[in-house]
C-alpha cells in the first residue's frame, strides 16, 4: 500500500473520534487518608520500638561498660585487654568497702597482747622475737613466700641491698628483715643521794618503779628495764640542785637574769614543753654537771590525786612511782645512729664520736623522788649537796627492721606505711597500739589480695626498730636508700602510738592535709554513733577538776598550730623525719592523744601496759580499729588513685601563711628585712599550682573518657562477634578454634569442636598449626587497640604520669642541699623540728630562726634569697 492511500485511510478512521481531554485529578478519599496515617504510625512504632530497644540495651550495657572500665582503671597500663575475661577486679569503692570490713576489736586486742605483754626494748632478744613475729604476719597475710632459711640480711650486704633495690621489679609479695648496727647504750647501775656534811648519804632514792600484781605485767617486769635515759652519758656528779622549770630556753634565760650560775650544778627539770634531750643540751651549754628530769602531776591536767582521783593501778591518776624513760639525743641536730650521721650504720661502718649526744650525765626520776629534792631546795630546805651516778654500757648493738612489699602495677611509684615496734618496756600504747592498728591494716590488705586485688602503685610496709633511741631504724634505712626513696617513693604514712587518750589528732604535710581530713570524715566515730572520726578532733576526756593555768595555756597553744583544715605541720619525734625533712617525701602521722581530762597515760613507763590500755586507754579497742581504717583508707587512696591525691595549692597557700608568721615575728625585732620579693615568688607558685590543678583534673577526665570509649567499642565488637558466632552455629558453621597453639612435637591429641578427643594424622599437623596461627592472629587483632586509639591512650597515660611527677616534685622542691644552719642534716626549708623544740614544728625554719635564735639581719636576708630561689625553681618545675 502506497503512502498516500495509507494517509487517506487514517484520516477516515479518525473522523468522529473526540479529541483527548486532560485528566482531572481526583480528591483523596477518607479511606486513603487512613491508609497513609496507618503507614506513618507503623513507621513511628517501628522506630520507637528500635529506639526503646537500643535504650534498654544501652541501660543493660552501661553497667558492663562501667565494670569493665573499672577493671581497666585498676591497671590502665595493661598491654592487652579482653572484655569479660577473668574474675571481677577489686578497685575503688569496692576495694575500700572490703578493706573497711576487716579490722575488728577482737583481732586488735589479740595483736596488742602479742606485742605488749613482755618487754622488747631495741636490741634485746624480746625485740628480735617481735621482729620475727611481724615477719610471720607479713608472710601469712600477704602471701609472701617464706624461704627455707629466714630472710634476715645484714645491712650493706648484697642480699640486703637487693631486697630493697629490687622492689620496682617484683611481681609477688615479699618480706624480709634488715639488720643495722648503731651505737646505743644499756643501763648498768644508777643512784641519786642527798649527802650530809660528812659526805655520807642521808637519803637514797628508790629509782625503780614500784608495782604489784594488780597489773600482772607491770608487777612481773617492773625491774626488767631499769630507769635510764637512752644515749645518756656515763658519769658520777655532785653538786647543788637548781630547779629550772621545763628546761626550755626561756626557763634558763630567766635563771641567768636572776644571777643564777649553773656551772657545776645539778639541774632539776620537769618533763613537758620540749624534747627531753634539749633540756639536757641547754643545761650542758650553761656549764651544768648533770640533769635530773621528773614527771610532775601538775602536767596531768585535772586527773590528779589532789582532785580526788586514785593513782594507777587503782584509779586513773598518775602512779607516783612511774618514771618516763627516753632518749636524750639532741634530736634537732640530727636523728639516727649518733656515730654515722648521713650514712647507714653497717657492721663495719667508719664512726665518729657522736655529735648529737650529751656530754653530761642525766637520769629520769619519779614524782615520789623529785618532790624530796624539791623540798630540799625549797625555802626552808637544807639545800644539801646531791650526788647522782649513771653508768651505762655504750656499744654497737644490732637492730631489726622488718619490711614487706605488695607489688603494684606501676612499679616506679611507691607508698610506704611505717610504724616502730620497739618499746622502752612493754609499750602497750607506745608503740604497740600503733602496731596493733597496723596489724589490722595488714589483715585488710590480705583480704583484698585473696580476692585478686593488686594495687596500682607498690605498697611497702615497714616495722622500724630503735625509734625510741632516736628514730634509728627508719633513719638508717633512709640514709641507706636515699636515692631509691628520692626516685620512687611518692608518700610516707607514719603511725606511732594510735591510742593514748580521747582526742584524734592529725599531722601531715600540707599537700596531704585534704586526704587526711576527707578519709577521717568517712570513718565512723569509734564511740559516738552518727559522727565521724574527724569529729573526734573535738573530743575530750570526762574526768574533770582543777587544772594548772600554765599547763592549760601550753595545751591550748599546742592546739592552735593546726591549719584551717585542722591538720598540724610535722615537727619530729617519729619515723617520718628522714622521709620528710631529709629527702622531701610528703608524710602523715596521727592518732588519739591525751587531753587534760583523760586518764593519765604513763609514757615510757612500766605502767604503759596491756591492762592500762584495756581499762583506761581504749576499752573495747574501738579507737584502735578506727585508726587502722583511717590509715588503710589513706594508703588505698594513695596507691589506687590515677592522680595522686596531693594538694599543692593548699601547700602553696600555707607557705604564704608561714611567711605571715615570720613577718609578725620580724615586726617585734629591730631587724630590717624586705619580704616582698619572696611573697611575689609565692604568688607565682600559687598560680603555677592552680594551673597544675586544672591540668590534673583535665588529664584524669581525659583518660577516663578515653577508657570508656575504648571499652564501649570493644564490648560492642565483642558482643557482635558472639552474635555472629551464634548465627554461624545455627547453620553448623565453625565459629573458631578453642584450643591453644602448641608445638608440633607436643601434640598428641586434639579436642574437636564437638568435644571429642582425636589423634590427628601426622600429615595433618602442618595444616592444623597454620589454622592455629591464623586463629591467634585474629584474636590478637581483636584484643589490641587500633593504632589511633593506642596512640591516644599512650598520650593520656603519659599526661597522667607527668602530672604525678610534678605533684611529687613539690615536696622535693623544698629540699636544700645546703641544709639548715648548724644542723645541715635537716634540709627541708618549709618545716623542721624547732632547734630548741625537738618535737614541735618550726615553719620556714631557717628564715624563722634567723630572727628568733640568731637575731642576725644579714643571715635573715640571705635566707630570704635562698628561699626565694627555691620557690622560683619549684614554680617552674610544676608548670604544666
Amino acid at each position: 500500500m502506497s503512502d498516500d492511500k495509507r494517509s487517506l485511510l487514517t484520516e477516515k478512521h479518525s473522523e468522529g473520534i473526540p479529541p483527548p481531554v486532560a485528566a482531572i485529578p481526583t480528591l483523596r478519599t477518607t479511606s486513603n487518608r487512613r491508609q497513609w496515617f496507618s503507614k506513618v504510625l507503623k513507621r513511628i512504632a517501628i522506630i520507637s520500638f528500635i529506639y526503646l530497644g537500643v535504650l534498654r540495651w544501652a541501660q543493660l550495657f552501661k553497667p558492663q561498660v562501667e565494670a569493665e572500665t573499672a577493671r581497666w582503671l585498676a591497671n590502665p597500663f595493661a598491654p592487652h585487654w579482653r572484655p569479660g575475661k577473668g574474675h571481677k577486679v577489686l578497685y575503688g569503692k569496692a576495694a575500700e568497702e572490703l578493706f573497711l570490713s576487716v579490722p575488728n576489736p577482737a583481732s586488735a586486742i589479740e595483736a596488742s597482747r602479742q606485742y605488749a605483754s613482755k618487754p622488747h626494748m631495741a636490741g634485746t632478744l624480746g625485740d628480735f622475737e617481735t621482729a620475727k613475729d611481724f615477719l610471720a604476719l607479713l608472710q601469712t597475710q600477704l602471701g609472701a613466700v617464706a624461704p627455707e632459711s629466714q630472710p634476715i640480711f645484714s645491712a650493706g650486704t648484697t642480699a640486703s641491698r637487693n631486697a630493697t633495690l629490687s622492689i620496682p621489679t617484683l611481681d609477688t609479695p615479699t618480706a624480709w628483715i634488715d639488720v643495722y648496727y648503731p651505737v646505743m647504750n644499756t643501763p648498768l647501775n644508777h643512784s641519786v643521794e642527798i649527802l650530809g656534811d660528812d659526805g655520807l648519804a642521808v637519803w637514797s632514792a628508790s629509782l625503780e618503779e614500784v608495782a604489784d600484781e594488780t597489773d600482772p605485767e607491770a608487777g612481773k617486769y617492773f625491774d626488767s628495764v631499769t630507769t635510764f635515759h637512752g644515749l645518756s652519758r656515763s658519769g658520777e656528779v655532785k653538786g647543788k640542785v637548781v630547779y629550772a622549770g621545763y628546761g626550755r630556753q626561756e626557763d634558763y634565760k630567766a635563771l641567768i637574769e636572776k644571777g643564777v650560775n649553773l656551772t657545776g650544778t645539778i639541774v632539776l627539770v620537769k618533763y613537758g614543753g620540749i624534747f627531753r634531750g634539749l633540756k639536757v643540751k641547754g643545761a650542758e651549754e650553761l656549764g651544768a654537771a648533770g640533769v635530773l628530769i621528773y614527771s610532775d602531776p601538775s602536767d596531768d591536767g585535772s586527773v590528779t590525786e589532789e582532785n580526788g582521783y586514785l593513782p594507777y593501778p587503782h584509779g586513773p591518776a598518775r602512779n607516783p612511782a612511774s618514771v618516763q624513760r627516753g632518749s636524750v639525743q639532741y634530736l634537732s641536730s640530727y636523728p639516727g645512729d649518733p656515730t654515722t650521721p648521713g650514712i647507714p650504720a653497717y657492721e663495719n661502718s667508719t664512726r665518729t664520736e657522736g655529735e648529737n649526744i650529751p656530754k653530761i650525765p642525766s637520769l629520769p626520776l619519779s614524782w615520789a623522788n623529785a618532790r624530796v629534792l624539791l623540798q630540799e631546795i625549797s625555802e626552808g630546805g637544807l639545800n644539801r649537796t646531791v650526788s647522782f651516778l649513771n653508768h651505762v654500757d655504750t656499744r654497737v648493738i644490732p637492730i631489726w627492721n622488718t619490711m614487706g612489699v605488695i607489688p603494684g602495677h606501676i612499679k616506679d611509684e611507691v607508698v610506704i606505711i611505717g610504724n616502730h615496734r620497739d618499746a622502752w618496756v612493754m609499750g602497750a600504747t607506745d608503740p604497740s597500739s600503733g602496731t596493733a592498728s597496723v596489724h589490722e591494716v595488714i589483715r585488710g590488705f590480705g583480704a583484698l589480695l585473696k580476692e585478686g586485688w593488686k594495687p596500682l602503685r607498690t605498697i611497702v610496709i615497714a616495722s622500724w626498730d630503735a625509734e625510741e633511741y632516736g628514730l634509728i631504724g627508719s633513719t638508717e634505712w633512709g640514709e641507706d636508700f636515699a636515692d631509691f626513696i628520692d626516685e620512687y617513693v611518692v608518700a610516707y604514712l607514719n603511725l606511732d602510738s594510735s591510742v593514748s587518750g580521747s582526742r584524734f589528732r592529725a599531722n601531715a604535710s600540707p599537700s596531704l592535709a585534704h586526704l587526711v581530713r576527707s578519709t577521717a570524715e568517712e570513718v565512723p566515730h569509734p564511740t559516738k554513733p552518727g559522727l565521724s572520726l574527724w569529729d573526734a578532733t573535738k573530743d575530750s576526756g570526762i574526768l574533770h577538776g582543777q587544772v594548772n593555768e600554765e599547763v592549760a595555756a601550753m595545751y591550748e597553744a599546742e592546739s592552735q598550730q593546726a591549719d584551717n583544715l585542722g591538720v598540724t605541720p610535722l615537727g619530729s619525734g617519729s619515723d617520718y623525719t628522714v622521709f620528710l625533712q631529709h629527702i622531701g617525701v610528703a608524710s602523715t602521722n596521727g592518732g588519739f592523744g591525751s587531753t587534760l581530762q583523760d586518764p593519765v597515760y604513763h609514757y615510757h613507763s612500766v605502767f604503759d601496759s596491756v591492762r592500762w590500755q584495756e581499762i583506761y586507754g581504749d576499752p573495747g579497742f574501738s579507737r584502735h580499729v578506727a585508726i587502722s581504717k583511717h590509715l588503710g583508707l589513706q594508703a588505698l587512696r594513695l596507691a589506687d588513685s590515677l592522680v595522686l591525691p596531693l594538694n599543692t595549692t593548699h601547700y602553696s597557700l600555707e607557705l604564704e601563711a608561714y611567711l605571715d608568721k615570720v613577718e609578725s615575728i620580724a615586726s617585734t625585732t629591730s631587724l630590717s628585712v624586705d619580704f616582698s620579693s619572696l611573697r611575689d615568688s609565692l604568688h607565682t607558685l600559687q598560680s603555677a599550682s592552680s594551673d597544675l590543678d586544672e591540668e590534673k583534673e583535665e588529664a584524669e577526665a581525659q583518660l577516663k573518657k578515653l577508657l570508656k570509649k575504648i571499652v564501649r567499642r570493644k564490648l560492642i565488637k565483642h558482643k557482635l562477634r558472639k552474635l555472629w558466632c551464634k548465627i554461624r552455629k545455627i547453620f553448623k558453621k565453625p565459629c573458631g578454634h578453642k584450643h591453644e597453639l602448641q608445638s608440633v612435637n607436643d601434640i598428641t591429641e586434639i579436642t574437636s569442636d564437638g568435644g571429642q578427643i582425636v589423634k590427628p594424622r601426622v600429615g595433618r599437623y602442618p595444616v592444623w598449626i597454620k589454622e592455629q596461627q591464623r586463629h591467634h592472629a585474629c584474636r590478637a587483632k581483636e584484643h589490641h587497640l587500633p593504632k589511633r586509639l593506642h596512640k591516644k591512650l599512650t598520650k593520656a597515660i603519659k599526661r597522667i604520669r607527668t602530672v604525678n611527677k610534678k605533684l611529687v616534685a613539690f615536696e622535693r622542691g623544698l629540699i636544700s642541699e645546703e641544709g639548715i644552719k648548724d644542723r645541715e642534716w635537716y634540709k627541708h626549708l618549709g618545716v623542721a623540728p624547732g632547734k630548741w623544740l625537738g618535737y614541735g614544728a618550726t615553719t620556714l625554719p631557717a628564715l624563722t630562726e634567723s630572727f628568733t635564735i640568731d637575731h642576725d639581719e644579714k643571715l635573715a636576708k640571705h635566707e630570704v634569697k635562698r628561699l626565694k630561689k627555691l620557690i622560683d625553681e619549684l614554680a617552674e618545675e610544676i608548670k604544666p
